[in-house]
């Protein structure tokens, strides 16, 4: 009977992760550029307690890893001379205090300096690895969907638009911001497509997000009750066991 306790109370610890990052998607179902994300469970072998007759092994659900869904989300209108939308596969290269960094988050201005930023002042970088400045002297900014910069008939720069080779060494860093766990340089991503004066909308589904809270509570209470059943046949088999003897 322990043995389904334990069993029970690993599943639980996963529905409760699962639960949060549930929780996660909806609170970020207006954020820009936000991809959803769901839990990925496995499950492992252990040693059961001491039983007689009982399954051996005994297999635990555990917590694996967060995967990411990058598929592209709606596109808004905006008008921003500096608000940028990716479409297709691929991340804006930005520079943080912590290093490089990608984003599909394009809402961007400029610093005092004249350098292209994110909204928390990352620099946004061009395709040699340099910031990119805007000087509003020059005029209007232009910005083509090959990411190419350009005010008037000047040729700023054009923007580091990058894909890896596997997206899932792409992990969250904050700020709508991630970082590449993989030891290996980013390529460009020439299918990507920029658009100005546009913005990627999250690609959460807030009405299959609750109902995934609906059926992660369910679950929730069907293993507790699985669990206080079980608790409550040990209970009574000690007492039986306490009259025998």
């Amino acid at each position: 009977m322990d043995n389904a306790l334990y069993v029970g109370l690993s599943r639980q610890m996963t529905l409760r992760r699962q639960l949060d990052i549930v929780a996660n998607n909806i609170a970020n179902a207006n954020t820009t550029g936000f991809k959803t994300e769901d839990l990925m469970v496995r499950t492992e072998q252990a040693k059961p307690a001491k039983t007689l007759d009982g399954a051996s092994p005994v297999k635990f659900v555990l917590d694996d890893r967060v995967a990411r869904d990058f598929t592209q989300g709606a596109m808004t209108k905006t008008g921003g001379d500096f608000d940028l939308a990716i479409e297709g596969t691929g991340f804006f290269h930005v520079q943080t205090a912590a290093g490089d960094r990608y984003t599909r988050d394009g809402r961007f201005t400029t610093n005092p300096e004249g350098q292209l930023v994110t909204q928390e002042g990352a620099q946004v970088l061009d395709d040699g690895g340099g910031p990119l400045l805007i000087d509003p002297a020059l005029g209007p900014v232009s910005i083509g969907k090959d990411g190419t910069v350009s005010q008037g008939a000047v040729r700023v720069g054009r923007l580091a638009v990058v894909r890896p080779d596997d997206l899932a060494s792409m992990a969250k860093d904050g700020d709508n911001l991630y970082r590449n766990t993989a030891n290996t340089t980013l390529q460009a991503a020439p299918d990507a497509r920029v658009h100005q004066g546009m913005l990627e909308s999250s690609n959460v589904q807030p009405v299959i997000e609750i109902t995934k809270l609906i059926e992660i509570q369910r679950a929730y209470e069907g293993v507790a009750k699985m669990m206080d059943n079980t608790a409550e046949l040990s209970r009574s088999a000690v007492e039986r066991l306490g009259k025998l003897n």
